[in-house]
């Protein structure tokens, strides 16, 4: 990452015992996360929240969708994105919230790098080919996108509560 962002606590919604976790940490959490909310924007304005897979790779988050799918068309009109990871429990884990614009990956090499992060992480069921600047998945082929951090939140769920600030410049 070309500059590594430091933590801000927030006090008002962290319990007075909170740290703030360095950036690195934040960064293993994202690596190993196994599933993603993506909101997008439609074309009126509508938020579109959907689940899916990504992978962190050389700083950013990657993930992939049909190009006829609903999330390609939002980011076709507008690239802004978060992406959302955690757990779905109140008192224990730390959630985190990326929030960035989505850069389309049409490089077949980068592709490449990207189709193995991906079957190494999810297994081969998640086996791309890549031909054209596309993964290539049995009858279809899907658009990769990669998602460079602006500012990520995070927040500590328990003993103790936390909220956390990363701005990347």
């Amino acid at each position: 990452m070309p500059n590594t962002p430091q933590a801000h606590l927030d006090l008002r919604y962290s319990d007075s015992a909170a740290t703030a976790p360095p950036w690195p940490e934040a960064e293993a959490l994202l690596a190993e996360a196994e599933l993603f909310w993506i909101s997008t924007v439609r074309p009126d304005g509508r938020p579109h929240v959907t689940p899916l897979p990504a992978v962190w790779s050389d700083g950013a988050l990657h993930f992939c969708t049909g190009p006829k799918e609903r999330k390609a068309k939002n980011l076709a009109g507008n690239p802004h994105v978060v992406l959302t990871t955690g757990t779905n429990t109140w008192d224990k884990g730390y959630d985190l919230v990326v929030e960035g614009e989505a850069i389309r990956v049409a490089d077949d090499d980068r592709l490449r790098e990207l189709a193995a992060a991906w079957e190494t992480k999810y297994g081969s069921f998640w086996h791309f080919e890549v031909r054209e600047g596309y993964f290539h998945h049995g009858p279809g082929h899907a658009l990769v996108f990669a998602v460079a951090p602006r500012t990520v939140f995070g927040f500590g769920k328990g003993e103790p509560f936390s909220q956390t600030r990363w701005r990347f410049g």
